[in-house]
């Protein structure tokens, strides 16, 4: 049933552009420009130490990428295989896959924030303090287990090519909207596109702001859903338990193994889907420690009150009795 199937091979994926390889050398220019003119400005933009842990953060992600790039694809070119619909590559098949993705990407990245799991694939995104073009770097290494999300899009019938192009696309346009230095734009462009002040808001820890503006290019998902907030005093960037390191490897999985200590803890299946699948920040582990310890407190309490009572019936004198202390006649 699958003679007539197509392979990787049959429409040459091994051919087709990376175009965020071909964007880099002008994003890091980018980077260098604003880091530039906030030293001109001295402003406190850029730390050395935080522009090179988020380098090397997106530089292995390239290359993990590269590694899952035969795979990723694969799942495209099996879905595309699978359903009997097809649809060919046209100017009109690029947009509509490219508000697919982009529908698919405001989902993953809201369940990127309301779900522990989905979580700690994402964080390493949000711990720098700093908000800058080098922030668009800090993509998780474990973040490709989010294709799950996007296997509907490829069910549609895309050409795997168009699913292609659209995806980088739909990554590369992350980068510009991570800066300080480009303030709110005309309303028509506010309105439907994500824009640096949109995801100013969503980089923000501050508590009004938090899970706010997931849209990836376009704003109109959250305007439609609820989640939308639009940008009003400078953000407080970062995540509401702030980490102090710069190392790649911890930023990248602090939360995972935050996770598995928790998973340790369990008493029950209960607690295990608390842990991974309950809001970020839920402290299962840590309120389930808190009652427990109370109500070891309280029943303490109630044993010494018990312990300081009198032992035996205090002894009561009936209004009939002829009392002990009084002589008889």
């Amino acid at each position: 049933m699958f003679e007539n199937h197509l392979s990787m091979e049959d429409i040459g994926a091994d051919n087709w552009p990376n175009i965020i390889l071909w964007a880099a050398p002008v994003m890091f220019l980018l980077v260098f420009v604003e880091w530039g003119i906030s030293l001109y400005q001295k402003k406190d933009t850029y730390d050395k130490k935080d522009f090179l842990a988020a380098t090397t953060i997106g530089l292995v992600n390239v290359g993990i990428s590269a590694l899952l790039k035969v795979f990723t694809f694969g799942v495209a070119l099996f879905c595309w295989n699978l359903v009997p619909w097809k649809i060919p590559a046209t100017a009109w098949s690029f947009v509509a896959c490219f508000f697919a993705i982009d529908f698919a990407r405001y989902w993953a990245h809201r369940v990127a924030h309301e779900q522990r799991f989905w979580w700690a694939t994402h964080i390493t995104h949000h711990n720098s303090s700093k908000y800058n073009f080098s922030v668009s770097f800090r993509l998780g290494w474990t973040q490709h287990i989010k294709i799950i999300f996007f296997v509907p899009v490829m069910l549609m019938g895309f050409d795997p090519f168009v699913f292609f192009i659209c995806h980088q696309i739909a990554v590369l346009y992350q980068f510009w909207i991570h800066t300080e230095y480009i303030q709110k734009l005309p309303r028509p462009i506010e309105f439907f596109f994500t824009t640096p002040s949109h995801h100013r808001v969503h980089h923000a820890s501050d508590a009004h702001y938090l899970d706010k503006n997931y849209g990836s290019t376009f704003i109109i998902w959250d305007r439609i859903f609820g989640t939308f907030m639009p940008e009003a005093e400078r953000p407080t960037y970062g995540i509401t338990k702030p980490v102090t390191s710069y190392n790649p490897i911890y930023l990248n999985f602090h939360e995972w193994s935050d996770i598995v200590k928790d998973l340790k803890k369990a008493k029950n299946r209960k607690e295990v889907f608390q842990i991974l699948f309950g809001k970020p920040g839920d402290e299962v582990i840590k309120n389930r420690e808190l009652r427990e310890r109370a109500e070891r407190q309280r029943q303490t309490a109630d044993t010494e009150v018990v312990s300081s009572s009198p032992s035996g019936p205090t002894p009561v004198l009936v209004s009939n009795e002829n009392s002990l202390l009084k002589k008889e006649d």
